[in-house]
């Protein structure tokens, strides 16, 4: 859009006129310049916000979710731009990122683990079991955790060093009611929000580690994989898969935490419903973690081929089909306020896997998962009696089956 500085003259100056008169230095910079004006006067186009990355990304409207994907392989929210989160919303992901770095956390933790020094007013944390408390330099002052009076006043008729009588007395008559009231609600508050915190940060660390391993599978432990065993590495795509598909349903799982946080506590049913379905997710997804990471170690460090190499192709690959299928109708079950719950007032845990599974057989595969940790013996039994779970992929087959559908292992 330049135009001659005359302010009489209306002519374009065009890329040809801007190579011919400057240098190279500054024709790159206007190309530079050109590009970036391009993709943010684009509402269909913005940069990938992965640190150090200088791709654009093209969106395609009417793809069913704001999730893209750049091809630097970072993953992002087209509308907040912040990593992709389904099955969390926007709102609900700047509600949960200003939490963690807001310092309302900090003062609650201070009101719930801290008193105030009676003469000074500052922060006091008691580290040591007596009630004898010194305030720190300048002040100093010597008082009684409990009851917060001078220290003087204290001594074996008022309990000694590990209780306070007058404390006890005071309690019983309501005199501190409201400002233990308002310690052990900034405590339970604290407590519950660590709780989804922790496990929202295990998470994201365990997710970390899933993509640096799927880097070394491909870089390093996919050519040795192929020479130990024979194979060529067109044959084990599905360990890639596998490691695919643990990177993200990490990430879903993660942010299952910060929704559960955010879900109203009055709506029993629907927490209920919520948390069953949410251990399910993780224990099926923790079986096909552990059989990526763990059970592939026996073929990389094998002398030689394995007999039982194509039973544990199978396994693996069973596994992951059935834990992306749970956790895509896991996604939608939450993306949809879990709707299920609202039409019923509650839900057995039997509809629920029926509703995540997306099918009979599939569903009860989500609930048979659930139920192989708690059975023994081939066969073994599930909620439902017109289906038996797979000993070796976890599967929910019907009944009148010998033969597992997914990997076609006998009963």
């Amino acid at each position: 859009m330049l135009r001659c500085p005359d302010p009489s003259c209306n002519a374009a100056v065009g890329q040809d006129m801007i190579n011919l008169l400057t240098s190279d230095e500054d024709s790159k910079k206007h190309s530079r310049y050109f590009i970036r004006s391009y993709i943010e006067d684009n509402r269909k186009t913005k940069w990938c916000p992965a640190p150090g990355c200088d791709y654009a990304v093209d969106f395609i409207v009417g793809s069913g979710s704001y999730d893209v994907t750049c091809r630097c392989a970072y993953s992002f929210c087209w509308n907040c731009t912040e990593e992709a989160h389904r099955p969390v919303d926007c709102g609900t992901v700047a509600k949960w990122i200003l939490k963690n770095s807001a310092e309302s956390e900090n003062m609650n933790w201070i009101l719930a683990n801290s008193k105030p020094c009676p003469k000074c007013k500052r922060p006091i944390e008691k580290n040591q079991g007596c009630m004898h408390i010194t305030c720190t330099p300048p002040c100093k002052f010597e008082f009684c955790w409990l009851c917060l009076g001078a220290w003087s006043d204290h001594g074996e008729r008022t309990g000694g060093f590990y209780a306070c009588n007058r404390y006890e007395t005071a309690k019983q008559e309501g005199v501190y009611d409201e400002t233990e009231k308002r310690r052990e609600m900034a405590k339970n508050s604290l407590e519950r929000y660590t709780h989804y915190y922790e496990r929202w940060a295990t998470n994201q660390s365990s997710r970390q580690k899933a993509l640096a391993d799927l880097q070394q599978m491909q870089n390093v432990h996919l050519e040795k994989l192929s020479d130990v065993q024979c194979q060529p590495e067109s044959q084990l795509k599905f360990i890639i898969e596998a490691w695919l598909q643990i990177v993200e349903c990490r990430r879903v799982l993660k942010w299952t935490y910060a929704y559960g946080f955010y879900l109203p506590e009055h709506e029993h049913a629907k927490r209920q419903f919520f948390e069953y379905v949410q251990g399910e997710a993780e224990s099926g997804l923790e079986r096909l973690h552990q059989c990526a990471e763990k059970e592939l170690q026996i073929y990389l460090n094998a002398e030689g081929p394995s007999k039982d190499f194509n039973e544990f192709r199978t396994k693996l690959a069973g596994l992951t089909s059935v834990t992306r299928n749970y956790f895509e109708n896991l996604v939608r079950a939450l993306e949809n306020g879990l709707s299920d719950v609202d039409s019923h007032g509650t839900c057995s845990r039997t509809s629920s896997s029926k509703s995540l599974g997306g099918g009979s057989s599939r569903a009860r595969a989500g609930r048979g998962k659930g139920s192989t940790s708690r059975s023994s013996g081939p066969g073994r039994n599930i909620d439902d009696p017109g289906h038996w779970s797979c000993e070796h992929c976890t599967f929910a087959n019907i009944k009148p089956a010998t033969i597992c559908a997914m990997c076609q292992q006998r009963r």
